[in-house]
């Protein structure tokens, strides 16, 4: 951030002399405290990146060529990645190069704009990406040891289209396959280089050699960056002493059966209801579990030719599921038909072909509904009635098995409640373009009703739980699992007892439902104070149908930190919406296996939710997704902000800034695990990748041992230090 962010935040002593000093502990500095201080009150030298040949023959021209040449690969790339928007969607039978020399070679606005014979130039480049790489290198006179800094900086260049073209790569990763998508791309800024390079090398070539040596040298930082990692490891520090302060006095009593239990996602949006709702009734005992439940589904919703990833996106699917696909009434099938228009309806009206055609001829048609969704509000989509099936015929001992694993990973393996309720959570929106990332992350920008009733549905299968007791897992027989969907931006919760045989119209039901009402009564209460132009809890309600709302809500704004532990060592604590937390028994977790899947998947699903708004953040024109007000949804996968330019990637403005400050401070994720530091340290051991997150600074791990009584920080290398001694005292005490 910049160093105005850090001097508040020391004046109002929320970065102390303690803070600081460990950061330059940590980093090895020799600089002194007073300097560090004194440098913060000085702003940093500005950071200019090494220029790009389009960079310098816009210098040189007065022309904008690093815009033109947005501009011209945007028009090109919105058609050739089209979901279904496009007028003329490009020809997808060839390459993404080989479309684009097709594209480029009948452009004439490069041409016009002044890069002569640039349409002849394509038209005689080589016909396939690596060629045309090698020959824009030896043009440019690129020397190996500086491709590296140079092609990271041209990808970087291209925006949300890389990233979406490193997006197609991992997708194809998951399934055993590959996709140069983006080496195509990388190419094709690679030909533009080389062509601008031709055209302005008498007034650029001295100045593109100094910026090759400097792509060559090694990548040191300067003395004011590494002023600044100083002051935000201080940040950082600062922020988590107070987490292990809250961590010291969250203790509560450990409930031996509890009348209901109820499994949230780990979202940070559950703290807050699951919070009022242990309020509401002290007899309900929350469970944290990553939103997908386990299960990797792949879903076809009721009438719907698309399939949905219901599961995060590190995972490939390994089930399939279903919204009623099997016809068996003439009644589903009219209900079929019915969905399957609107949303070929829906289509229609927005097809770029059409959508005029439809406003001029229908138009007036729409007057009353416009006024009514301006008044009283647009109505979001609602949750599919029927209930999922999985696709196949799973076998008995493939359900057991399922259903074994989820359950011990939840550490929920004895004195199950009565009801056990199983919440998914999503948001209902309206004409919200980044509606998905208001989603469920785990799954995979989905709402997670449909995990939570396939393994509502699996729990309660008879045969299932018959087997169950030879894994150690003993569920009473009046127990009943039920599926919910928790709304975060109203904070009601849907349960779905229609997919329950018998029981769902008891006494305890109804209580349960009461109690859900008065714990979203509370819970909007609280969220209405951060939200603006939110003057009470009720209002929430109208923000999730107003079409004009930038903000509906904050999302995981603020999120800091992720602790797995049991719930009694945080059930007192109020961590205010920015925690995710996960249930973890290391004691039940004999082989730590449990232990190894949380490090390595809610952790880093949590780290990505967490950096997507670090860096949005912090470098909003890099990695943001810029004004909301301005936004232009392209190729039904993105958004422009305005009519063209690069796809923009990350969370809106308004998503981490409420217009006078900002919601989102950016820290690093604090990663919290109750468990012996020797067993995490046989996961790090196993996972060098996912353990150099820690070592290189990404994220900051601390192990309350047990054994020791004592809470620890990671350091480089595995290596551990105790931290604060009187705050641990105060912990033990508690534990």
């Amino acid at each position: 951030m910049p160093r105005s962010f850090y001097r508040g935040k020391i004046a109002t002593g929320e970065i102390g002399d303690g803070d600081m000093l460990g950061a330059l502990a940590a980093a090895a500095e020799t600089i002194s405290l007073a300097d560090l201080k004194s440098s913060a009150m000085r702003d940093a030298a500005p950071t200019k990146a090494i220029p790009r040949i389009g960079d310098l023959a816009t210098q040189a021209s007065g022309v904008d060529w690093s815009g033109i040449v947005a501009d011209r690969v945007g028009a090109w790339a919105a058609g050739y990645f089209d979901q279904g928007q496009a007028l003329w969607p490009a020809a997808k039978s060839t390459s993404p190069f080989a479309s684009w020399r097709a594209f480029a070679a009948r452009d004439l606005t490069p041409e016009i704009q002044g890069l002569n014979g640039f349409c002849a130039r394509v038209s005689q480049s080589s016909s396939t990406a690596p060629h045309a790489i090698n020959d824009a290198c030896a043009q440019l006179a690129l020397p190996p040891e500086a491709a590296s800094g140079y092609f990271h900086a041209l990808l970087l260049s291209h925006g949300g289209w890389a990233q979406h073209a490193r997006y197609l790569r991992w997708q194809a990763e998951l399934e055993g396959r590959s996709d140069d998508t983006i080496t195509d791309l990388l190419a094709i800024a690679l030909v533009f280089e080389a062509a601008l390079l031709a055209q302005y090398d008498g007034a650029i070539k001295f100045n593109w050699r100094d910026a090759v040596s400097q792509h060559a040298a090694p990548i040191v930082p300067s003395s004011d960056q590494r002023i600044d990692c100083l002051l935000q490891d201080a940040f950082d520090r600062a922020s988590q002493k107070r987490l292990v302060e809250t961590l010291a006095k969250g203790g509560g009593p450990i409930k031996s059966r509890p009348t209901v239990q109820a499994a949230f996602c780990i979202d940070v949006r559950s703290e807050v209801f699951r919070r009022a709702l242990e309020q509401v009734d002290p007899a309900i005992e929350t469970i944290g579990f990553a939103g997908f439940f386990g299960l990797t589904v792949a879903h076809r919703r009721f009438g719907s030719d698309v399939t949905e990833n219901r599961l995060p996106v590190l995972l490939a699917p390994a089930l399939k599921s279903f919204a009623c696909e099997v016809v068996v009434s003439e009644k589903e099938t009219n209900k079929r038909i019915l969905a399957r228009t609107r949303r070929a309806w829906g289509r229609f009206k927005l097809a770029a072909v059409s959508s005029f055609a439809f406003v001029e001829a229908s138009g007036p048609v729409y007057a009353a509904k416009l006024i009514k969704d301006a008044v009283i509000g647009s109505t979001p989509d609602p949750v599919d009635a029927e209930a999922p099936r999985f696709s196949t015929n799973l076998s008995l001992e493939q359900k057991v098995a399922m259903a074994t694993q989820v359950l011990k990973a939840m550490s929920l393996q004895t004195a199950f409640a009565p009801i056990v309720l199983l919440v998914g959570h999503g948001a209902g929106v309206v004409n919200n373009p980044h509606a998905a990332a208001l989603q469920c992350g785990a799954c995979g920008g989905h709402a997670g009703d449909i995990n939570a009733r396939l393994l509502a549905n699996l729990l309660n299968d008879g045969d299932v739980r018959e087997a169950l007791p030879a894994a150690s897992i003993f569920i009473p027989a009046e127990t009943v699992f039920v599926a919910g969907l928790h709304d975060t931006t109203t904070d009601d919760v849907t349960l779905f007892e229609m997919d329950i045989a018998s029981g769902a119209s008891s006494k305890a039901f109804q209580d349960l439902k009461m109690t859900l009402s008065k714990a979203a009564k509370i819970a909007r209460a609280e969220r209405a104070i951060r939200l603006p132009s939110a003057r009470s809890g009720a209002s929430l309600v109208k923000h999730a149908t107003d079409w004009a709302q930038v903000r509906p809500e904050w999302g995981l704004a603020g999120c800091n930190a992720f602790i797995a532990a049991p719930r009694h060592r945080t059930a007192a604590a109020n961590f205010d919406s920015r925690t995710f937390l996960h249930s973890y028994d290391w004691k039940a977790d004999d082989d730590f296996a449990v232990l190894e899947l949380i490090l390595t998947a809610p952790v880093v699903v949590a780290s990505w939710i967490s950096l997507q708004y670090y860096g949005s953040t912090v470098a909003p024109h890099t990695f943001g997704g810029g004004n909301k007000l301005l936004h232009n949804v392209v190729g039904g996968l993105g958004v422009l902000e305005g009519n063209g330019g690069l796809l923009r990637a990350g969370l809106p403005w308004q998503s981490v800034h409420d217009g006078a400050q900002l919601v989102h401070e950016p820290k690093r994720l604090s990663v919290v695990i109750e468990a012996p530091r020797d067993a995490i340290a046989s996961v790090l051991a196993r996972h060098p990748d996912f353990c150099r997150l820690f070592d290189n600074g990404w994220l900051t791990l601390f192990a309350w041992d047990p054994d020791a009584l004592a809470t620890f920080r990671y350091r480089y290398g595995q290596d551990w230090e105790t931290i604060d001694q009187a705050i641990c005292t105060t912990m033990t005490a508690t534990a």
